[in-house]
């Protein structure tokens, strides 16, 4: 009995890890939806995917297991191409995500929403396009969002202000418009929550804490000023000819009626 029990605390501590479903339908999809075009995930196998872990052991690059399941995906500078598959988010254990520095296009998945566990958000440095998911703010443990360096568009949602552990976030060199919401770039104390360079880079969006935006041109009143000056210029130097003019034509008339006065006979 001695021997079973030992065997069973065992097993509750240290339980087998059997491969996880979820795991491999994600990892399958996103294998499908990225483009390798250096080959650098060779070892990105279907064979893989069926048991990409072993306890903390992984068997796919870029991969981090925890306790059987993976738990980060780093796939930072490979020159990766195509799409961020919607069915990532069945890698529910995954606590960071870095798919930085390549070449992906398309949108950002909305599923990402259900992966409730994650931390750290790196897809910047690629052609992502499209909005930025407000879902994004179900992420309660978010402590880092970097999108900078992308193409997307649209409003900054407002509800990723509601995410408290967010300690990073940079938005910068895209194009993204409308006003920073006051809940990501607010004072505390003298100093924002993030500063300008988290949003440096996107013509069309404004608000503190970027600098207020310079003017393009003349004001109206500037314009108005111009035109009245003009225009009293102008009237200046036309009085100002009619005079002279006037004057000409006076000393001529003066002198042709002296001339006229001469020639006449005294009676």
């Amino acid at each position: 009995m001695g021997i079973w029990s030992n065997l069973l605390v065992l097993l509750v501590i240290f339980p087998f890890c059997t491969p996880d479903p979820n795991d491999e339908m994600c990892l399958t999809h996103l294998s499908q939806s990225l483009q390798d075009p250096l080959k650098n995930l060779q070892n990105w196998t279907k064979t893989s995917f069926a048991k990409p872990c072993d306890g903390f052991t992984s068997y796919l690059q870029g991969a981090t297991c925890n306790n059987g399941r993976i738990y980060k995906l780093s796939l930072s500078n490979l020159s990766l191409k195509g799409t961020i598959s919607p069915y990532l988010s069945n890698c529910t254990n995954l606590q960071a995500l870095d798919l930085s520095s390549n070449a992906i296009s398309g949108p950002i998945p909305l599923e990402l929403q259900f992966l409730v566990n994650l931390a750290v958000l790196n897809l910047s440095a690629n052609q992502l396009s499209g909005p930025i998911p407000e879902q994004l703010a179900i992420c309660a443990y978010l402590n880092v969002i970097d999108l900078h360096d992308n193409q997307l568009n649209g409003l900054i949602p407002q509800q990723l202000g509601l995410l408290v552990r967010l300690s990073v976030f940079d938005v910068s060199n895209n194009r993204l418009s409308g006003p920073i919401p006051a809940s990501l770039g607010n004072r505390s104390g003298n100093f924002p929550r993030f500063n300008a360079s988290s949003f440096d880079g996107n013509k069309d969006l404004y608000g503190y804490p970027l600098p207020p935006k310079k003017s393009n041109g003349l004001s109206v009143l500037a314009i108005v000023g111009i035109g009245l000056g003009s225009g009293f210029l102008s009237l200046v130097i036309s009085f100002t000819a009619v005079c002279i003019w006037l004057r000409v034509t006076e000393q001529k008339l003066d002198a042709e009626e002296g001339k006229i006065s001469h020639l006449m006979p005294d009676y």
